[in-house]
């Protein structure tokens, strides 16, 4: 920030201090348009339920959860033999980190309110979202400061300038930002983590001991595998990078398994092998979305024990995974032009070994972490729960800024031009940011005019109001909801909802569990989670996917041709709809549709 004059004293750049001044500007107020302008409401489903986990335990319920998935149910009673309590049902899905920080914010927000956080009529957006939000922001905007002095001392303040306009001008990043998932704290952490093994590594060249930095370093690193579980996957490279680089070789590694053991195992052990028996917990079946047909269908089942994982093919399944990985880098590194070259730069003699050393541990992470991917699928491309390569995007972007900064360098430019010796960190940067800035006015436009009716929500498949008010008023806390998206269900209603069973056996199952629970299920909730996953005519879609629930979940379709609904025609749904009389619109003709037991009212104020 400062800088010496001829006579020894300090004095300061204006020119920086402006350039600052505007950076931080740009950064508040964009902030400000993701959270009040654009924004939509949380986007992926598992934000929505480590959110809903946070409030439960903010008021007290500890880690439980109110999505209920059939399979956890299954493997809770084959473990302890007996069903557990549907009415406080640990969560054995999440890694723990992220639901603890939102319980944090929360309890701080008095989120446990219903009547307080109740959304107006004239509201599309639920206001909770935007505190989780908020809170993922933060997180985003703090990353973004580490990495820049991580940066800047790597390299120099040039490339830790540009990285961190790469970064606030990511798209991807604000999304995720949005999206309620825990990337942006997991970005958080892990830039802090490399911050510390970078001063490991480099008091390891002058010489000095590194064992502190290491190790501050492996907290945040066990703190990173708290928040996601795949992200163990690149604890591995960090221990082998530390066995290999660090000396005494293997001492120090050997502190950062002990160091994780003493961070996973107790946790480990209390919210997975105490309820489940199994170390892995519900989170084991997540395999299903790589290696098998389905996560959703698998964790639907109440009994999964003949679903089978795709083993024959499975180098083959990994590799196709990992092609389609590398052939979608651009757009999972956040779209920034240069954090693939970082690839090209490993085969650049850097003339400074810790800096050649260090894109090593990079490069060893990533591939483990690659393989983690590979293995658990990424169904949701850039935006899917287990997305982890946006981590690495702003290290690999540095070194991708270096390598052509350094061909840039040998083109010798003259004195008279200048003006071209930061063209190339222009170019870049325009080309990365060139799709966030021309869409932005376009987006605050809609934005704004959509304040006039309650804003956009994300539709499909989600309409909080429909949940917050409607099925809320109409339900109790003893109830629960069998719906498609319990998620939403759980987050929005604040009920206990069960994801949608294979079959009618199952949910028939669920309905004897509940009622000698004294928590009775009290309709079942269809949206376009499901009748839109697939096109309707394409060969085998109903069926494929929902089994012999396909009348019950193609019925709004029924819906929207004024014909009669289909588990009314259908033999074996009669005595369902028997149950479940009363159909009720929550929202438009039937796009969100509620069966019932007990007639519906509208929400008024």
């Amino acid at each position: 920030m400062s800088i010496s004059n001829s006579t020894g004293t300090t004095a300061y750049d204006p020119a920086k201090i402006i350039r600052r001044a505007i950076f931080f500007v740009i950064l508040v107020g964009l902030a400000a348009v993701s959270i009040f302008f654009n924004f939509k409401g949380l986007s992926s489903p598992r934000g929505m339920e480590q959110a809903q986990i946070g409030r439960e335990i903010a008021r007290g319920n500890g880690y439980s959860t109110k999505v209920i998935r059939p399979v956890a149910l299954w493997q809770m009673n084959d473990a302890n033999k007996e069903m557990p309590s549907l009415e406080n049902l640990p969560d054995t899905y999440h890694a723990p980190l992220n639901p603890c920080v939102y319980a944090a914010v929360l309890k701080a927000t008095d989120a446990g309110d219903n009547k307080r956080w109740r959304m107006p009529q004239k509201s599309n957006i639920y206001q909770l979202d935007r505190v989780i939000a908020a809170t993922c922001v933060i997180f985003f905007l703090i990353s973004i400061g580490i990495n820049y002095l991580l940066v800047s001392r790597i390299f120099d303040t040039t490339i830790g300038s540009v990285t961190a306009i790469l970064m606030l001008f990511c798209e991807l990043m604000w999304k995720l930002s949005q999206s309620g998932m825990p990337q942006m704290l997991m970005l958080m952490l892990f830039s802090c983590a490399m911050f510390f093994l970078w001063r490991g590594v480099e008091n390891s060249e002058e010489n000095k001991s590194a064992l502190g930095p290491i190790l501050v370093s492996g907290v945040f690193m066990c703190l990173l595998v708290l928040a996601h579980w795949l992200t163990l996957w690149m604890y591995i490279g960090f221990v082998i990078f530390a066995a290999v680089y660090f000396k005494p070789r293997g001492v120090i590694a050997a502190a950062l398994m002990g160091m994780l053991a003493l961070f996973v195992l107790p946790v480990v052990y209390f919210l997975y092998i105490s309820p489940t028996g199994s170390p892995f917990g519900t989170a084991y079946y997540a395999i299903h979305d790589g290696l098998g047909s389905s996560e959703d269908a698998i964790m639907r089942s109440l009994s999964p024990a003949g679903e089978e994982l795709g083993l024959k093919g499975l180098l083959l399944n990994i590799l196709g995974t990992t092609l389609r990985q590398i052939s979608d880098l651009h757009r999972n590194f956040g779209a920034i032009l240069v954090a693939p070259l970082f690839f090209i730069a490993l085969l650049h003699p850097f003339k400074r070994a810790s800096l050649a050393s260090f894109r090593w541990l990079i490069l060893l992470m990533w591939v483990f972490a690659g393989i983690g991917m590979s293995i658990y699928g990424l169904r949701d491309g850039a935006t899917d729960s287990n997305q982890i390569h946006i981590l690495f995007a702003p290290l690999m972007s540095a070194y991708g800024l270096a390598m052509v900064s350094i061909l840039w360098g040998r083109l010798n430019i003259p004195q008279s031009m200048d003006a071209l010796r930061y063209a190339h960190l222009v170019l870049i940067v325009a080309i990365s940011a060139g799709p966030m800035l021309l869409s932005l006015p376009q987006s605050l436009q809609r934005g704004l005019q959509a304040e006039g009716f309650g804003g956009f929500p994300h539709w499909p498949p989600y309409f909080p109001k429909a949940y917050n008010r409607t099925l809320a008023d109409n339900t109790t806390s003893k109830d629960i909801i069998i719906s498609d998206t319990p998620w939403a269900v759980a987050w929005y209603a604040d009920r206990m909802s069960v994801w949608l069973p294979q079959n009618l056996e199952q949910i028939e199952k669920i309905e004897k569990l509940a009622t000698n629970q004294q928590t009775p299920v009290s309709g079942i909730l269809i949206s376009p989670y499901s009748f839109n996953d697939k096109p309707i005519l394409s060969t085998g879609a109903p069926k494929s996917t929902y089994g012999e629930l396909y009348p019950l979940v193609y019925g709004a379709w029924a819906r929207f041709g004024n014909a009669p609904n289909f588990i009314d025609l259908h033999p074996q749904f009669k005595s369902l709809s028997q149950r479940y009389q009363h159909k009720q619109p929550l929202f438009s003709y039937g796009y969100i549709m509620y069966y019932s037991n007990r007639p519906v009212v509208e929400s008024v104020e």
